[in-house]
């Protein structure tokens, strides 16, 4: 063997295409449709021109949310579309296809709004999506393709979850799912109202305290738990599944300091959510060396119980007076999406964990 041969060389990426970030940009790009566009009550009969708005005068009042938001909307947009354009077009001309794109997408949408009553389409809107773009381009070019669908993340991933994409799908959407704000921290799936109808509970007393605490803590162990069971068993759960906690605390943090204002950053994490994230936490980690078939019904028990008791247990009061002064202006199309997304996230689960039933049973 000669000497060269033991030298390391530098690894090439291939020059292939990327389906994962083909995959995320047509769904993110889908996402800013539907948040434009909603509640799509279009009245074509208006009477406006769909290009109107090109040479509509600036609008009186351009506030800097306004701005901020077009902009950041965008960026990820024209991050994703030049992992896409990869390998045919790269580098300076894939930033030109991630231009073009994010100016077509927002051409687009800003002419629907034209029919739509709540929406006033403009240019500043479509500048500040424009340069999102360009920004989210800018950023991707550095990075090279292997950042999204090599070392970075998608290895990363199939170390994780393997070929489990449903698992890792709820993984990633378990965030997202508490942007809305819950009766009790963790919560998912507020649909009991409707189900079991308003309840009196009369001058019954119960400790708010105690029922969040327990709420949280059967919300993060049955989570917890479903989700391990997509893991590979060599996988670092423990590590993995707190790092989720943590980066939803922090997508909880954000929003609410968007929805109520910085002040109130932290003004839906209470005693009870404290106690019952610790109480989860030290349930989770000694529960996650049981075996598959034992962690599959705690996992059951837990997310249905959660869930009877989020849907039948009255709201605190404090969650309620809170609601009241919530103001949606600036995200109400954003905060319905969101809504969505925290409804359908338990379903989904239940419906994934029951279907794997059979295999979780024939593991040891």
């Amino acid at each position: 063997m000669h000497q060269e041969d033991l030298r390391p060389r530098k690894f090439v990426w291939p020059l292939q295409a990327m389906p994962l970030a083909r995959a995320i940009s047509l769904s993110y790009a889908l996402l800013i449709v539907y948040v434009s566009l909603n509640p799509f009550d279009f009245d074509f009969h208006n009477g406006i021109s769909a290009w109107a708005w090109l040479n509509a005068p600036l609008p009186r009042f351009i506030t800097l949310f306004d701005v901020s938001v077009n902009i950041l909307a965008y960026i990820p947009l024209g991050f994703l579309i030049v992992f896409t354009a990869y390998p045919r077009w790269r580098n300076f001309v894939a930033l030109g296809v991630a231009l073009l794109f994010s100016a077509s997408l927002a051409l687009s949408v800003e002419s629907l709004q034209s029919w739509l009553p709540t929406r006033i389409p403009s240019q500043m809107d479509w500048w500040a999506n424009v340069l999102g773009g360009l920004l989210g381009g800018l950023l991707a070019i550095p990075l090279g393709p292997q950042w999204l669908s090599g070392s970075a993340i998608r290895r990363r991933f199939d170390q994780w979850f393997g070929l489990n994409w449903a698992a890792c799908a709820l993984f990633l959407l378990f965030p997202w799912t508490q942007i809305y704000p819950q009766s009790s921290w963790l919560g998912t799936g507020v649909w009991g109202h409707a189900i079991f109808g308003a309840i009196d509970w009369g001058t019954i007393v119960i400790n708010h305290l105690v029922q969040e605490t327990v709420i949280t803590a059967l919300c993060w162990l049955g989570t917890g738990l479903l989700l391990s069971l997509g893991m590979r068993p060599k996988a670092p759960q423990w590590k993995i599944l707190n790092g989720l906690l943590c980066w939803t605390v922090l997508i909880k943090m954000i929003f609410t300091a968007l929805q109520f204002g910085a002040e109130f950053s932290f003004l839906w994490l209470t005693a009870g959510a404290i106690w019952g994230m610790l109480l989860g936490s030290l349930l989770l980690r000694w529960a996650l060396r049981l075996s598959d078939s034992t962690k599959f019904w705690l996992s059951l028990g837990c997310l249905i119980g959660a869930t009877l008791a989020i849907n039948l247990l009255p709201d605190n009061p404090y969650f309620v007076l809170t609601m009241r002064h919530w103001n949606q202006g600036r995200l109400l199309h954003f905060n319905e999406l969101m809504q969505w997304v925290s409804v359908v996230w338990l379903p989904l689960a239940l419906l994934w964990i029951v279907r794997n039933t059979f295999a979780f049973k024939l593991k040891p």
